[in-house]
């Protein structure tokens, strides 16, 4: 396996299922990683799978939607590892699966909080850190999801935030290319995670029925974003769609 020493990153919402796979992943090709999550004996259970011969692991506990607590997350970084190469933007969540009308005004919020506001922050103090540092520049990967396409029923929150992620995307592409700092999204459907367990037992599907819907290993995932950091600066992946192949999204009606 490729060893990229001298590399560091920062991958939020590392306490669990992708964000956990892709910090493991990094690590295990030689990437300084700094774990960043709500809850530290998660993410304290992440660092436990480290490869002892990979890179170094920082222990950040982060509610990602609270301003001083991104900064204080970077500040770290550059302390620790003083610089950043990779900033992997996975943290979120989603809202109670009940009609539009019943949301509460908290429950919105919550989710904008954490999915988009937090992919903000992140996003912001890494390109602050990536355009001061020497040699400049970096890579911002954002989890951007299936919901960036469509909707499951029941979902406005969190699919509203990740329709938003793809506009940040952009955006931090365009605004981060005069200082090489390159950013792509990652839109991921039915990785094998806590979050998709549901679906073994079947998920409510547009039509108004229930199906049990395949899932796939997230190890496909990590490597997929591990493939994305690789890449030289000159050369981005804009947008990458990885999925179960037999998942209800082609042709979802």
């Amino acid at each position: 396996m490729r060893k990229e020493n001298g590399r560091f990153a920062v991958v939020t919402g590392a306490g669990s299922g992708i964000g956990r796979a892709v910090a493991v992943r990094l690590q295990q090709a030689g990437y300084g990683v700094a774990l960043a999550g709500r809850r530290e004996d998660a993410l304290r259970q992440t660092a436990a799978m480290a490869d002892p011969a990979g890179g170094p692991l920082l222990v950040v506990p982060t509610d990602v939607s609270r301003p001083e607590a991104v900064r204080s997350l970077f500040a770290r970084v550059r302390e620790t590892f003083g610089r950043l190469d990779l900033l992997f933007n996975n943290a979120g969540l989603g809202a109670p699966a009940v009609p539009m009308e019943e949301l509460t005004f908290e429950q919105w919020s919550e989710v904008v909080a954490v999915n988009l506001t937090g992919a903000f922050l992140c996003a912001q103090e890494a390109i602050r850190l990536m355009k001061a540092q020497e040699p400049r520049g970096g890579r911002i990967i954002n989890n951007g999801s299936i919901s960036a396409h469509v909707p499951r029923p029941h979902s406005a929150p969190y699919t509203a935030t990740k329709h938003a992620i793809t506009g940040l995307t952009r955006s931090i592409s365009l605004d981060g290319r005069a200082f090489d700092i390159a950013c792509g999204q990652i839109d991921i459907g039915n990785a094998a995670t806590e979050m998709t367990e549901r679906m073994r037992e079947g998920v409510p599907q547009a039509n108004g029925t229930r199906m049990v819907e395949p899932r796939m290993d997230v190890r496909h995932v990590a490597d997929a974003v591990y493939y994305m950091a690789s890449l030289p600066l000159e050369a981005n992946v804009q947008f990458m769609t990885v999925m179960a192949t037999k998942m209800p999204f082609i042709g979802r009606g």
